[in-house]
């Protein structure tokens, strides 16, 4: 990793837990990538575990670290962006300041935006936040992250099939893009679809049942360090699903309510799970036949 790839992470921060920051800032810099964290709201637990305070930062605060991260005299470590969670519509339109800030000293910086906004049971942020994510955000990210709820409520389509999936991919935006909880091909299974220009990949394994949270968090994190590192797509699909899985399969043997990161730390650098990767057809070559 060279030193000039410090990873910005905007996101919650719990307390006690493995969500949000506290999940891709341990991922990142386990894997040998600098960050650079910043909250966007501040909880004791995440809130699945029962009634939590909520502290948010304020608006006119979090533009102006956003204003002081702009001017600051370390910009050039920074090589990507990684956001998450947010807690008001204000705080996406102050990161996609940063975000452009950033791409016009390096245009090849890399924007990773993970819609965290909702699940199979709906949205669990207000809708005019998940609205600007889609508005403000999406339209700058180099890659995209959303499960396969998010990308339905972020593309207004049904997604039965992948080949909904994909192409409601293709409709969004993005240059590239990693769906989570992808429809599996193999029984009792669960996937990651990653769909480029060029690539249409599918990773699965084994489906556990009652994860813990911040899986997508992780995975954002892992998969966003591989590719930091020069590792080809593919590989890099597949290590990081590997070690998501892994570590949520090991998580769940020992009961764990919060993913086990601190415990199964090796899992982030060198996995022994076993994924199925298979190459889907790509939506642009249906559309030629």
């Amino acid at each position: 990793m060279s030193e000039n790839s410090a990873v910005i992470v905007i996101s919650s921060h719990v307390v006690r837990g493995t969500v949000g920051n506290r999940a891709a800032v341990f991922a990142l810099e386990s894997l040998g990538v600098p960050v650079w964290a910043l909250p966007t709201v501040i909880l004791p637990w995440h809130p699945g575990h029962g009634p939590a305070t909520r502290v948010v930062m304020p608006d006119e605060q979090f533009g102006a670290v956003i204003d002081d991260l702009i001017r600051a005299p370390w910009l050039g470590e920074v090589k990507a962006v990684l956001s998450g969670y947010f807690g008001s519509p204000a705080q996406t339109r102050h990161v996609a300041r940063l975000v452009t800030a950033l791409k016009a000293r390096n245009p090849d910086l890399v924007y990773l935006c993970d819609p965290v906004m909702g699940d199979k049971g709906g949205l669990y942020v207000p809708q005019a936040t998940a609205e600007a994510i889609r508005d403000v955000l999406i339209p700058l990210a180099s890659l995209a992250t959303p499960n396969r709820y998010e990308l339905g409520w972020l593309s207004g389509a049904d997604l039965d099939t992948n080949a909904a999936v994909m192409d409601a991919a293709v409709a969004l935006g993005p240059p590239k893009m990693l769906v989570t909880s992808a429809v599996p091909m193999m029984a009792g299974g669960t996937g990651n679809l990653y769909l480029t220009g060029n690539h249409a990949l599918l990773a699965e394994h084994r489906l556990i049942d009652n994860p813990p949270n911040g899986l997508g968090d992780l995975l954002s994190a892992v998969f966003l360090a591989r590719l930091l590192s020069g590792m080809d797509e593919e590989k890099a699909l597949q290590l990081a699903t590997a070690s998501v899985y892994e570590i949520l399969a090991r998580t769940a043997k020992r009961g764990g309510d919060e993913l086990t990161l601190e415990t199964d730390a090796a899992s982030l650098s060198t996995p022994m799970a076993m994924v199925q990767l298979r190459h889907l057809m790509h939506p642009s070559r249906t559309r030629r036949r």
